[in-house]
């Protein structure tokens, strides 16, 4: 029998009927039910946009798989081979130019103690040494060199370990006690290495987020400890207290404006230049810290055992309490004819590098003599402050030479020349003269580090030994111009220091002379 045609409407009819009343049975589906309907109804933005979502969804489900391998080319054995031999590495370093070359070649090599007078490899005679920071002549001392032999049998050449793991020697706490008395601190801190010191000590207490207001004319080591700290880091134009106001007032208002968290903030900046041989004005710097409530990290690796009446640094020169100084780093390696570095100020921050400096932690310790030759030398000096005035004495003397000179005034000028205590001064060549002998397709501090290098050169053959200023071009945040670095020593008398400092006149006239031809 036929079926009528509302049969199937019947059954559509009582199949939803049937399942809907299933649907309701369900606990809490009438409230969905009801949130759901009036939902899309009054959002019809939201039906298209979850229909786009399941189309997608759908269509994503049946598409073909990728994999990322799918369309690599199959190679043989033999193609493998084939591209295996012909791979070159990139190299492990960029190919020497011809001024490193020259950089190279032009390396004094000295055979015989650090003196006022040297053997240099090469020549006959010994040459007056106006190349080295040995400024007391400490070296020769027979008074440190018993001292050194001594400990030598004692304690043997090294330690072999890090300060925290066996390295520290009862003579490390010594020199550490001595430096101390030295500067007028509660305590300091020995690091193997000046150059580790100062690179080490800044990231110890500045971190990432922290605030670093640096002179743009630091030394290199300086330049990396700021850079290794990841701090926020802002110069301020070398020595100028103005410019170095006006920073600190940008931070704060800064800070005020967009009202930054606090950090930790510092000043950092070198005593005694050794790229400009001129002298921070500490007594501002301290006023300025002590108004914008900074921190003071002073380096005074090149101005310990040089400046002030007994040679404790700026704060000996500008009668300062050193305690008004945060952090004070410095060199072993000059006066105290040694090796190593320092950090001196608070116990709980020398305390805080035991354990969190990293050149301290990881770094073997320096040799018992070393630490005993810094300690005699300390002594000496304590006991012997007019070497201070003769330094100063025998400064003003080699600067004479230079900055009264006719001769020379149109060839080089002397860089701070007002600054007659500091025993170390650079000469550079004048822009003027540059211009003359400087052909259009040339480099100018190539051409004009040549140029010095055959003054050295012929300072050399006369009997004076002196050097070019040396810089990590690429890596120095204000590359000074190139220069002859001129360092006085105690142990040349006056009468040498002044033949000596007139043989680099006349060969600094005879190689520009020859030049500008």
């Amino acid at each position: 029998m036929a079926s009528s045609p509302q049969d199937p409407a019947i059954f559509i009819n009582s199949t939803v009927t049937s399942v809907y009343g299933v649907f309701e049975s369900i606990p809490g589906t009438t409230l969905a039910y009801a949130y759901l309907k009036n939902a899309y109804q009054n959002d019809p933005f939201r039906i298209i946009l979850e229909l786009f979502l399941v189309f997608f969804a759908i269509k994503y489900m049946l598409s073909k798989k990728y994999k990322p391998n799918d369309n690599n080319v199959v190679l043989t054995g033999k193609e493998v081979d084939e591209l295996v031999e012909d791979w070159q590495p990139e190299p492990l370093i960029p190919s020497q130019t011809s001024f490193d070359r020259f950089n190279l070649s032009t390396l004094h090599v000295i055979e015989d103690g650090q003196g006022a007078k040297a053997k240099v490899v090469g020549y006959t005679k010994p040459l007056m040494n106006l190349a080295t920071n040995n400024f007391l002549n400490l070296t020769d001392s027979d008074r440190i060199h018993t001292k050194a032999i001594d400990t030598l049998k004692k304690y043997g050449v090294g330690t072999c370990g890090p300060r925290g793991f066996y390295g520290t020697i009862d003579v490390h706490m010594d020199l550490e006690r001595d430096i101390s008395r030295f500067l007028g601190t509660e305590d300091t801190i020995l690091y193997a290495q000046d150059y580790a010191a100062v690179s080490s000590v800044i990231p110890a207490f500045s971190k990432r987020g922290d605030y670093i207001v640096c002179d743009d004319g630091v030394g290199f080591a300086v330049q990396k400890g700021v850079q290794i700290s990841r701090s926020i880091v802002r110069y301020y134009k070398h020595n100028d207290m103005e410019d170095l106001e006006r920073v600190l007032n940008e931070i704060q208002d800064e800070h005020i404006k967009l009202k930054k968290r606090l950090t930790r903030r510092f000043i950092v900046t070198d005593g005694l230049s050794a790229n400009y041989g001129d002298i921070a004005p500490l007594g501002k710097l301290v006023e300025l810290k002590k108004k914008f409530k900074y921190r003071l990290i002073l380096n005074e690796s090149q101005s310990i055992g040089v400046l002030g009446r007994r040679g404790a640094g700026l704060t000996d020169l500008y009668n300062i309490d050193a305690r008004e100084i945060d952090v004070i780093m410095g060199s072993l390696a000059g006066s105290f004819c040694s090796s190593g570095g320092f950090c001196s100020g608070s116990t709980e921050m020398i305390d805080h590098q035991r354990l969190s400096g990293l050149a301290y932690c990881y770094s073997a310790s320096i040799p018992a003599m070393l630490a005993v030759s810094a300690s005699e030398a300390l002594r000496i000096i304590e006991q012997q402050p007019e070497m201070f005035e003769e330094l100063s004495s025998r400064s003003h003397l080699l600067r004479q030479v230079f900055t009264q000179s006719k001769s020379l005034a149109s060839l080089v000028y002397v860089e701070n020349a007002q600054e007659k205590s500091v025993p170390f001064f650079h000469i550079r060549v004048r822009p003027e003269f540059s211009q003359r002998i400087i052909k259009e397709d040339e480099d100018i501090r190539e051409t004009e580090e040549r140029l010095l290098q055959q003054v050295v050169d012929e300072c050399a053959t006369q009997g004076v030994l002196v050097t070019r200023a040396k810089y990590v071009y690429d890596q120095e945040f204000k590359c000074p111009k190139p220069s002859i670095k001129l360092y006085v020593t105690t142990g040349l008398s006056n009468k040498e220091t002044d033949k000596s400092a007139h043989i680099v006149k006349s060969a600094i006239v005879k190689v520009f002379t020859k030049w500008s031809k």
